[in-house]
């Protein structure tokens, strides 16, 4: 388990994180050059997304803003019910301040209209609260390289960036748009498009520092949708290094404090794992004997439901949630669906589950197979 990595990272809500996963592979650069008639010398969309790669900062604090609109239906298995809750990031608007010192002290505090959640690193020490819940989960990190290596927690665009950046494919085309203003300050906009048809994403933009090199907003854009579907990004942003007090945290009294050790062969779920994952989403993870369909953009996941737990508890199994959707039914077979403005979801009468930032028509094309 980690949390954070060499700045605070945002990891996307589930649907999200599958259409940037399913873009992997090598990188490709587009030459248009960054707009001459303002301050910032040009820039080339390769030497952008080198910038970016290789951006660091001493420190940093702010306020980031995200806007969520992946046309979910308002079921309570997937939607939070308090904004203060990390779930709640699946949908709406939401606000968060966040800090950065060097490499292993990071903070973010999601501000809701009826509390907080907070989490802390400060160097092996990692705290995960909820004021609304009065619940805490201090975990200590046993290797600190693999702590940096994966991070499920939200907080600015910059690993958000790094994580697309990464992972281009020749399916993408990636140019220089206009320049714009984020947090008051100059920025270039780095645009990825898919080349292939078939996609529900429109485009990606990132705003990045024309200074720092540092991403300050990512937009994703949907085909469906003249907003953005989803968008991360500063209102207020400050480069200099935060005092050590805002890494420090004493669970207030009365807070119901849950502790681990996790070791660098600890692979094993936490409640503070599972805390970043919308509602019962989680349960869609789980699900066993993973492929992928296609490349690029339209690639198509498919995978093995597994069987429901029947433990007791109030935790749906898949099966049960996917009745709460509407039914759909072709020559692939009938089952469940979930479409939203930047993914579809589908899951099937036999046990399967297939998901892809595609249109209905692709998954049931991948389904009977």
């Amino acid at each position: 388990m980690s949390l954070l990595a060499d700045h605070p990272s945002l990891r996307w809500t589930a649907p999200v994180t599958v259409a940037a996963c399913l873009i992997g592979g090598s990188a490709v650069a587009g030459r248009m050059a960054a707009s001459a008639d303002t301050e910032l010398p040009s820039r080339t969309a390769a030497q952008l997304m080198t910038d970016v790669q290789n951006a660091r900062v001493d420190g940093l604090s702010g306020t980031v803003t995200t806007s969520v609109d992946l046309g979910l239906p308002a079921l309570p298995s997937i939607a939070g019910h308090s904004s203060s809750e990390l779930s709640s990031l699946v949908s709406g608007s939401h606000t968060l301040r966040v800090w950065a010192s060097g490499e292993d002290k990071a903070r973010v505090a999601l501000l809701g209209s009826d509390g907080e959640s907070d989490v802390i690193r400060n160097g092996k020490d990692v705290w995960v609260w909820s004021s609304q819940a009065k619940k805490a989960t201090h975990l200590t990190l046993g290797d600190q390289k693999r702590a940096r290596a994966q991070s499920p927690v939200p907080a600015t665009p910059q690993e958000a960036t790094n994580a697309l950046l990464t992972g281009l494919r020749p399916s993408t085309d990636v140019s220089v748009g206009p320049t714009t203003t984020v947090a008051g300050r100059s920025a270039y906009e780095l645009v990825l498009r898919p080349k292939q048809s078939g996609t529900l994403v429109k485009d990606v933009r990132v705003a990045i520092d024309g200074k720092t090199k540092v991403p300050l907003r990512l937009q994703v854009h949907s085909t469906k949708i003249a907003d953005p579907a989803v968008e991360i990004g500063f209102t207020a942003v400050d480069f200099g290094k935060p005092d050590a007090s805002r890494f420090a945290f004493n669970p207030p009294p009365g807070t119901d404090v849950r502790t681990k050790t996790v070791a660098p062969h600890d692979r094993s779920a936490t409640d503070a794992d599972k805390a970043p994952v919308p509602g019962r989403l989680n349960d869609l993870l789980k699900a066993t004997q993973p492929n992928v369909v296609g490349t690029g953009w339209s690639s198509v996941l498919t995978a093995t439901l597994p069987k429901a737990s029947g433990s007791g508890n109030d935790s749906p199994d898949v099966a049960q949630l996917a009745t709460m959707l509407p039914r759909v039914q072709g020559s692939w077979g009938s089952g469940h669906q979930l479409t939203g403005t930047l993914f579809t979801v589908l899951v099937t009468d036999d046990g399967r589950l297939l998901a892809g930032a595609v249109p209905p028509q692709t998954l049931y094309a991948a389904a009977a197979r």
